[in-house]
């Protein structure tokens, strides 16, 4: 079949609030600085009430890497479930407006469409309450074989490893791409998806996972170790490829028996670091995807990276094709 996307991506489709906030303010709403957590609906309107004003845009951290893979110019697509409501509305607009692909049947009955409610403290951290709600309707039959053979990679989102349906649908997806000889690729998403998840992620990893995304903390946690070079081996025996994101201290590419250190393109004020893994992920998959070494694969992630977070928001405000051919990447 011929490649007609660089990615597809599987994951949660989410439409985010973000409002800024201080750390008394996470302190009163009982929030974990910088965590994910899952709450119910009744909780999220009421953090909604509290909050800030916020900015709403679509989101959802597999969503968002779509988003910066169109933005330098690549092809991709999005399988994710919302429902059929306004935001699942607006989130369709949204997806269809960047050049994606999505097409996935929307949710008729049953959950409303997912919210994330992403408090930013005035350090650039971003503290997240997640309504997951149709999201994790997202289930094997949603899985689109025509699209996932038609993907140079196929980008699988963490988060959706909290769903039993989910979990199914990416062995499915992992079936279909390896048939058709597809990279298959895993971003960890989440401390807290990790310590929930941490047996069933390594047993993944192991069997279907060509290429992971992890940050320090998510590969630390995996690997139950406070040592960062010990949990970089560790990961080296279980995958082909892993780019491990070190914030100010850039990335670290693990290839076989090679390892490349990227260092971080700096930003002259970390506004919010939403999105921060998915744009370096988007970036590194889009220079994977169109032949780049595997050191430019992550400049262009750290760069991604870079524009996101100096600024509000989880998706690209410029055009990061134009951003890359500014630096010759």
């Amino acid at each position: 079949m011929a490649e007609l996307y660089d990615v597809a991506a599987i994951g949660n489709a989410i439409v985010d609030v973000i409002a800024p906030a201080t750390d008394d303010f996470l302190a009163q709403q009982s929030m974990d600085k910088g965590a994910m957590m899952l709450v119910d609906e009744a909780r999220s309107g009421a953090l909604y009430a509290a909050m800030a004003p916020g900015v709403e845009t679509s989101g959802g951290s597999a969503a968002n890497s779509i988003a910066g893979v169109a933005s330098f110019g690549g092809r991709g697509a999005f399988l994710g479930k919302v429902a059929d409501d306004q935001l699942g509305k607006v989130f369709t607009h949204d997806m269809r407006a960047i050049g994606a692909h999505f097409d996935t049947p929307p949710l008729l009955d049953g959950k409303a469409t997912a919210v994330s409610m992403i408090n930013v403290t005035p350090d650039g951290e971003r503290t997240m309450s997640t309504f997951l709600g149709a999201s994790t309707e997202f289930a094997s039959a949603d899985i689109d074989p025509a699209v996932i053979e038609a993907a140079k990679i196929v980008y699988l989102e963490g988060y959706l490893f909290d769903a039993e349906a989910a979990r199914r649908a990416f062995a499915k997806a992992a079936g279909l791409a390896h048939a058709s000889g597809r990279v298959i690729a895993l971003t960890l998403s989440d401390g807290f998806v990790v310590e929930r998840h941490r047996e069933g992620l390594l047993g993944f990893l192991e069997t279907q996972v060509d290429l992971v995304f992890a940050n320090e903390t998510e590969l630390t946690a995996l690997f139950q170790t406070d040592n960062f070079d010990a949990a970089v081996e560790a990961m080296r025996g279980k995958v082909k490829l892993a780019a491990v994101t070190r914030s100010e201290k850039g990335s670290v590419i693990v290839a076989g028996g090679e390892t490349f250190a990227v260092p971080a393109v700096p930003v002259e004020k970390v506004v919010d670091t939403t999105g921060a893994g998915d744009q370096y992920a988007a970036g590194f998959m889009f220079g994977l995807a169109t032949g780049r070494p595997l050191n430019v694969c992550g400049q262009l992630g750290s760069l991604a990276a870079a524009e996101v977070i100096s600024h509000y928001g989880p998706r690209p405000q410029v055009s990061l094709k134009d951003l890359a051919a500014s630096k010759g990447l």
